[in-house]
């Protein structure tokens, strides 16, 4: 379980395929490096993985292939910056909101305009997942908690705040760039529960 409150950026060292169609991921972030043990959770752009090997500054990830089916961490290359959030202990604040780390759908930046400091970004998604949207709720976007502006048939739109843009990959992400979506979970089982 994670808050969507991204703790530092890391940068991608090494990307591989395996035989078995999943694809092991090497991320440099000397800071949070130190702290990790072995089989911790760790928010990768949104998607939850499981830490395998921990090694001067990096650290692995065995990434499966349903994994890289339905998120965008099969496009990382190495020198791309990535969004690093590690799970929620029991006590810890949550500034965000209650995100899995499972991510829903892969959806794309449509477009951004620049209002002053701040900047309205719109996203292009699946239209089933809009259905678990409303304007002020939440939306984790690269594993990044954001409150939705405004919800469409197969788009939303956030405010990005100068910190959001700063500190996480949203910052230099540009039109066109996919990005990993993930619905508030409380949306999820309410319509689940609404279909029987």
């Amino acid at each position: 379980m994670f808050t969507g409150l991204v703790e530092t950026l890391g940068t991608v060292h090494s990307q591989s395929s395996d035989a078995r169609g999943g694809a092991s991921l090497v991320i440099a972030q000397s800071l949070i490096a130190p702290q990790l043990v072995l089989g911790e959770s760790v928010a990768v752009n949104g998607a939850c993985l499981t830490v395998v090997a921990i090694s001067d500054g990096r650290f692995s990830f065995d990434v499966g292939p349903e994994t890289l089916l339905k998120t965008n961490l099969g496009q990382l290359r190495v020198g791309d910056r990535v969004n690093l959030e590690r799970s929620l202990r029991v006590g810890d604040r949550l500034g965000g909101h209650f995100v899995q780390g499972h991510v829903d759908a892969v959806g794309s930046i449509e477009e951004r305009a620049r209002e002053g400091e701040w900047e309205m970004v719109r996203f292009r998604c699946p239209g089933e997942l809009t259905r678990l949207m409303v304007p002020k709720g939440s939306i984790a976007v690269d594993g990044i908690s954001l409150t939705l502006v405004e919800v469409g048939p197969d788009f939303f739109t956030v405010m990005l705040i100068p910190h959001t843009s700063k500190e996480t990959t949203l910052g230099v992400k540009k039109a066109g760039d996919s990005v990993n979506l993930e619905a508030d979970m409380l949306a999820k089982h309410v319509q689940k529960l609404l279909q029987r």
